[in-house]
């Protein structure tokens, strides 16, 4: 009574295709390998990018440095 025998994989199997149809199914099938793929090339990227960012600060912090332009006020509201 715990797990299903294989017959009723097979049930269930038919009656997805059934009601979605092969070519929905196939479709369904490419979209998730196509975010899978691109899910492991972002993952990749993203370990890559990580190696890189310690240098990225430093940059940042000479580049504010030379240009000091902007000038902060603090707004007032009007009651």
């Amino acid at each position: 009574m715990g797990s299903f025998s294989i017959w009723h994989w097979l049930i269930v199997l038919l009656i997805v295709v059934m009601v979605f149809g092969t070519k929905k199914l196939k479709n369904m099938g490419s979209d998730l390998g196509g975010a899978v793929k691109g899910f492991k090339d972002g993952m990749k990227e993203g370990s890559a990018s990580a190696d890189e960012k310690p240098a990225a600060p430093a940059q940042v912090a000479n580049a504010t440095a030379s240009e000091k332009t902007t000038i902060d006020v603090e707004a007032k509201q009007k009651m």
